[in-house]
């Protein structure tokens, strides 16, 4: 029963590995894919294209606030961009330029769901501060400034006292044990 059980998956695993030569035969060059493949407005997609003999290689579109600049190596080359938030939901033409081909397809952008959008992403650094980086700022906008010297001497002062005080205590100490 065991053998059978292992010429069985033999056969199949055979099977297999002469078919998966063919499937990737069969696939055309300069594929292209788009995450999420039916975007709402205002969505980030990525985009892929295979095939490409050059680095680099731009997608344009109506539908895209910018175009994607896919770069990469290897023969695939992905980038990003984000559909128009004021765009209608339709179909749109998609251009894809690259060293060696030029590829157009259209990109179906659907109607926002009730779903929660996805935040933007920043596009430049975020003045965010961290650990007391950011610069203090009061309530009216204006901003604030450390300590004078008034504080610097009021310090000193309290300082000086205290080490008065401790003095003193020890001499007590010292005196009242005899």
């Amino acid at each position: 029963m065991g053998s059978l059980k292992v010429a069985l998956c033999a056969g199949v695993a055979a099977v297999a590995a002469t078919l998966t030569p063919a499937a990737y035969a069969a696939e055309p060059a300069g594929g292209v894919s788009v995450t999420p493949s039916t975007p709402a407005p205002g969505d980030e997609v990525a985009l892929q294209v295979t095939g490409c003999a050059g680095r680099t290689a731009t997608a344009a579109s109506r539908a895209f606030v910018s175009d994607a600049h896919l770069v990469g190596s290897g023969g695939s080359l992905s980038g990003e961009t984000r559909v128009r938030t004021s765009i209608d939901p339709g179909s749109y033409d998609v251009t894809i330029t690259c060293a060696d081909f030029r590829v157009d397809g259209v990109i179906k952008v659907v109607a926002a769901s009730a779903r929660p959008a996805t935040p933007a992403s920043p596009v430049a650094p975020v003045r965010a501060g961290g650990g007391g980086a950011a610069p203090p700022v009061t309530a009216d906008g204006s901003g604030v400034e450390g300590p004078g010297v008034a504080h610097a001497v009021t310090g000193l002062l309290l300082a000086g006292a205290a080490a008065v005080a401790v003095a003193l205590r020890r001499t007590r100490r010292r005196g009242g044990t005899d």
